[in-house]
């Protein structure tokens, strides 16, 4: 587009996305882009996994089994009906329950008959309709009233409210609840994740010099910068800690040279990233205003006003950032910062090789203390290489078509032979319970990964301060460059790991809890490998060797790498994965593992916006499986059983009694009570128990993490119940049916009345048979369970007083 005869580009850089706040902007030009349809969201919204539970995947493989079972039936009473027909062919006229004449006229007619092959079939149609409530249709519906419930109690949990953010629990996905309760592995990210990513200046490294000195304290007697404009004096929000010597050597020294280097050094950090800006005003260079053309800054008492001439952002193949700045001494200067991996490569070697050494071993020592680092560097451009700059940058930023890669060529032209000014060391704290949460799921038979971005000492760092790393641990290092060299790695990895079984002589103790840490084998391994892995045919091998580890940590891994990772474990074991991330870069992970949690930090809401969970804090993890995981799977386990077990009594019930009927699918139960039966008579203690019933109570849950392996080794909800269910109906099913049967053998007792009794002792069977294993009880509990033996009652004598009902006969 073009402005005041000037043509300006427009990139994602420029792109307002939702969340996003605009601060000390008076006006701003805008353009709709990327409308309707071509919206982020609604380009998204198609790409998004559909996941299903892991319980209702098994709970269908058992509805298949009862349709089989269905069919046996359907199959054996037509059989039955098929030898019957034959041997009382002669009889068929009068006979109880199928008589062929119409004795209800004065002119005798006969039924229509279709003989014996269609009768045949015609029986094995009405067993279907009279046995289909061995299908548990109503169970789908259930099971989504009680897991509405259950997200109702998950998101007014006071235990996963996040005060800081005002932030509480959110279930945006409410079809696997249940899969909290069987979680294996948890792929976390670290940046936001695991810290709290409030960025606080700690320390510095300018042309080889270590200014640590701030790390102890914050002085009190400490000068605090302040700038007055239009009679306001604006001050930094934070404090950060000033090192005695710096600040001594920008007040006497600033003419030397080692203070112009300072000087430019704190120049680069004074106008980008919130806590570089904060560490530069405390030593006095103050961002006064910044706009897309100029920044000013207060120098120690002394406004300056810079030029910005050019932008070249960050991205994930250069690892770095520069701006081309117009000096007031008319000098053009570029500064450059980014990843230390990235930054030496573009440096110029021969002018400054010691600095380069020092500022390397400084950067070091910053990783190993768990700091972020980076580097900053810088050269002065001739007018001669401004020019040319100046030229491929206006032609890169107005092509329509490969304008990043055009860019990206354009910025790496000018990001070279830079001078070295130093490096900056940010500390990122943990969150509140962080390293207690990881003791806790790693005690409850949980693995957790780390997959994150950062350098590998600041991850191993982190990893001991989070407990997610002990001294104990034999840390294997996979840090390749060549395919070649990574399989050489997995494979003496693999070797060394299995020494360390053999030696302990217990293979568990390898993939064991945080306390096994004596043959624990901790796996550290660099995005650069995983480049070579991934996809590959190593991919097996890391995931053997990774499977013997208790601890995996990736150090520099993009987010294609972070999905990756999840897919190698969920795709070759039928454990349950979750992952949880606060950022964009973690959208992919959080889509690809069964269960995407979400934290609502500092970095927007995309994380959120993909996730199945979402929540304030990491530590809230532990409430979140350790107590409702467990109890939403506990419940949905035996919700399910439940139906499957009340379904098949009645089922058998009408099986039973056609037995005793000539094979003719009258029935004695109503056709409304059979409808009724799942609706009213059992439907909602079923729902009551499925949401507020618990085997244990939270402090124990808390207090025991193992318990959570009950999800682990599925024993709620398995094949040996299901089937030990289904044995359990049949002698139930036959003490219901024949007591009264035989009670009432040779009395003069109808067939509606004996239905009747045989309604009623099913419903109160089956509501006797929830009551005895309710653990937990409640008034709402009583009223459910007692109240539908009631509401039986009283919908049998309604049934039973209107005679115009379907299922009685009329006689004029």
């Amino acid at each position: 587009m073009e402005i005041d005869a000037k043509r300006l580009s427009l990139g994602p850089s420029n792109i307002v996305l939702r969340g996003c706040e605009l601060k000390n902007t008076h006006w701003a030009l805008g353009v709709a882009v990327y409308a309707g349809r071509e919206t982020k969201v609604m380009l998204n919204s198609s790409g998004a996994p559909s996941k299903r539970s892991r319980l209702e995947t098994r709970m269908n493989y058992e509805i298949i089994t009862l349709s089989l079972f269905l069919v046996a039936l359907c199959s054996i009473v037509s059989l039955c009906a098929a030898v019957w027909l034959k041997r009382e062919n002669d009889h068929l006229e009068d006979i109880l329950f199928y008589r062929k004449k119409d004795y209800s006229e004065d002119e005798v007619k006969n039924y229509k008959y279709y003989g014996w092959g269609l009768e045949i079939v015609f029986t094995f149609l009405m067993s279907i309709i009279v046995f289909q409530v061995m299908i548990p249709i109503s169970l789908y519906i259930s099971m989504e009233l009680v897991r509405v419930g259950q997200a109702y109690f998950m998101i007014r949990d006071s235990h996963m409210y996040d005060e800081a953010s005002n932030a509480r629990f959110q279930c945006r996905a409410l079809n696997i609840n249940e899969d909290l309760g069987q979680i294996k592995y948890v792929f976390s990210d670290k940046t936001g994740t695991l810290t709290e990513n409030k960025m606080e200046f700690q320390c510095a490294s300018i042309w080889g010099v270590d200014y640590n000195g701030g790390r102890g304290s914050l002085e009190k007697d400490q000068l605090e910068h302040n700038v007055q404009i239009d009679g306001i004096v604006l001050r930094p929000k934070m404090k950060v800690k000033a090192d005695p010597d710096l600040l001594q050597l920008l007040k006497s020294e600033k003419d030397t040279n080692e203070g112009k280097h300072v000087h430019e050094f704190f120049l680069a950090l004074a106008a980008y990233e919130q806590a570089l800006v904060y560490a530069a005003a405390a030593y006095g260079f103050m961002l006064i205003e910044r706009t897309s053309g100029h920044i000013t800054i207060d120098i120690q008492g002394e406004r300056q006003r810079f030029s910005v001439l050019g932008l070249h952002e960050f991205d994930s193949d250069r690892k770095r950032m520069s701006v081309i700045l117009g000096c007031p001494d008319k000098t053009v200067k570029v500064f450059v910062k980014g990843a230390d991996t990235t930054m030496f490569s573009v440096t110029d070697k021969r002018l400054n090789l010691n600095i380069i050494r020092a500022t390397e071993a400084h950067i070091h020592a910053y990783s190993s203390l768990g700091l972020r680092t980076l580097v900053v560097g810088m050269r002065e451009l001739t007018a001669s290489e401004f020019e040319q700059w100046h030229s491929s940058f206006e032609a890169a930023s107005t092509a329509l078509i490969g304008r990043a890669a055009l860019l990206r060529k354009v910025a790496g032209n000018i990001e070279n032979n830079l001078i070295i000014l130093g490096a900056s060391g940010i500390e990122d704290k943990l969150q509140l319970g962080v390293p207690e949460a990881i003791d806790s799921l790693r005690t409850a038979g949980v693995q957790v990964w780390v997959l994150t971005g950062d350098k590998q000492e600041t991850a191993i760092s982190i990893g001991y301060s989070s407990k997610l790393l002990t001294r104990r641990m034999t840390q294997v290092l996979i840090n390749s460059s060549s395919k070649e060299s990574c399989r050489r790695s997995l494979e003496d990895a693999i070797l060394m790991s299995k020494k360390l079984v053999n030696v302990s002589g217990d293979e568990h103790s390898i993939r064991g809890s945080s306390r096994d840490g004596m043959s624990s084998v901790a796996l550290i391994i660099d995005g650069t490998s995983l480049v070579y892995i991934l996809d590959s045919e190593l991919e097996e091998k890391l995931f053997e060797l990774a499977n013997r580890c208790s601890v995996v940590l990736c150090c520099r891994v993009a987010p294609l790498q972070k999905a990756g990772i999840v897919a190698l474990v969920k795709n070759r074991t039928t454990d349950m994965t979750l992952a949880i991330g606060d950022g964009a870069n973690d959208v992919s992970m959080i889509q690809m593992a069964d269960v995407g949690v979400g934290i609502s930090g500092q970095e927007g809401r995309q994380a959120v916006m993909a996730s199945d969970f979402a929540m304030g804090q990491f530590r809230f993890l532990v409430p979140l499986l350790l107590v409702h995981g467990h109890w939403n799977y506990q419940r949905m386990g035996y919700m399910i059983l439940y139906n499957f077990y009340r379904n098949a009594v009645f089922v058998l019930i009408l099986f039973w009694y056609v037995l005793f009927t000539c094979f003719t699918l009258t029935t004695a139960i109503t056709e409304w009570s059979s409808m009724l039966y799942s609706i009213i008579y059992t439907a909602v203690p079923t729902i009551v128990v499925g949401v507020l019933d618990k085997d244990l109570s939270r402090m124990t849950l808390l207090t025991y993490p193992q318990l959570y392996g009950a999800g682990h080794r599925q024993e709620c909800y398995n094949t040996k119940l299901f089937w030990l269910t289904m044995l359990d109906t049949l002698w139930q099913s036959a003490a219901v049916f024949f007591i009264p049967l035989f009670a009432y053998w040779g009395s003069t007792i109808d067939t509606s009345s004996i239905g009747d009794l045989w309604t009623l002792s099913v419903v109160i069977l089956v509501n006797l048979h929830l009551a005895m294993d309710v653990i937990r009880w409640s008034w709402i509990t009583h009223a459910a369970i007692w109240g539908s033996i009631i509401a039986t009652w009283i919908c049998v004598i309604v049934i039973d007083a209107i005679p115009s009902l379907v299922g009685y006969w009329y006689v004029p």
